[in-house]
């Protein structure tokens, strides 16, 4: 069942308040129901939190011009209502720049240190080659300029293969649906976040500690496997994994390519 923070964040929280939480934080464009393939499998040893960002699905629309710190701090005040003993953050693509983000801003913060057991980045960009930057500053001044929709079409082709389009019309109607329900002003903040907000990860004045997951796959031409091995290095207690063939939606494509890893790398650490 969907509930509504008192800052207008619409979640759902499932399992119980005593049990290792994982926190699901999806990607751009996206909802909370981008992980409704990988929940069953997640909830099994653990609670999960899963929720829109600003702008998208049910929650509120941005309460001020998006950035990845109003963002992570949206997460924290749903993580201080929720108060579970412990959790992981597991971000897809803008998801995963902002459980960056969160670590940066709030790791030395109350009762944080204590809490935050591990991160998972899947497909998320890191230091783009000056070309791809600005391919991406193109998209979202296009989406500026000539709304939501408007970089759909090519979206779709560079997030999944070609057969999985052709096969399954009934989930890349469901990712097209989910693009409808942004709010306008709040979505084209949030491309230029994605588009910019990059460059305050790369190199950060403290480097992200917490035992991470780094995730992409082959021919994810946005989040790509040099860019993964690239945040590898400056994690140091970070693994990292590439998936073959599938491009930036393989977690939609092949859930259990993802679920698989993630549950055997939270087993390592004692998660």
């Amino acid at each position: 069942m969907v509930k509504i923070s008192k800052n207008g964040t619409a979640y759902q929280f499932i399992g119980g308040a005593d049990r290792p939480c994982i926190v699901l934080i999806h990607g751009l464009g996206l909802t909370q129901h981008m992980w409704q393939w990988h929940k069953d499998i997640l909830g099994r040893d653990y609670s999960l939190l899963l929720y829109d960002l600003y702008g998208h699905g049910d929650s509120k629309p941005a309460p001020q011009p998006p950035s990845l710190s109003l963002f992570s701090e949206q997460l924290y005040h749903l993580l201080q209502d929720i108060n579970s003993p412990k959790y992981a953050l597991v971000g897809f693509s803008l998801g995963g720049m902002i459980n960056r983000r969160f670590f940066l801003d709030y790791r030395d913060r109350l009762n944080m240190a204590q809490k935050l057991s591990a991160i998972a980045i899947f497909n998320s960009p890191h230091e783009r080659a000056p070309d791809l930057q600005r391919e991406v500053v193109a998209r979202a001044k296009q989406v500026a300029n000539d709304g939501a929709s408007a970089t759909m079409d090519a979206a779709i082709q560079r997030w999944f293969t070609k057969n999985f389009i052709t096969n399954n019309p009934d989930i890349i109607a469901l990712v097209r649906q989910w693009r409808k329900q942004v709010d306008t002003a709040s979505y084209a903040g949030a491309c230029r976040v994605l588009a910019e907000g990059v460059e305050e990860l790369i190199r950060p004045p403290k480097a992200i500690t917490t035992p991470c997951l780094i995730m992409t796959c082959e021919n994810d031409s946005g989040s790509t496997p040099f860019m993964a091995k690239e945040m590898q290095k400056e994690m140091p207690n970070s693994e990292i994994m590439i998936v073959p063939i599938l491009q930036h939606m393989g977690l939609v494509e092949q859930p259990h390519l993802f679920c698989n890893p993630l549950l055997d790398f939270f087993k390592r650490i004692h998660f």
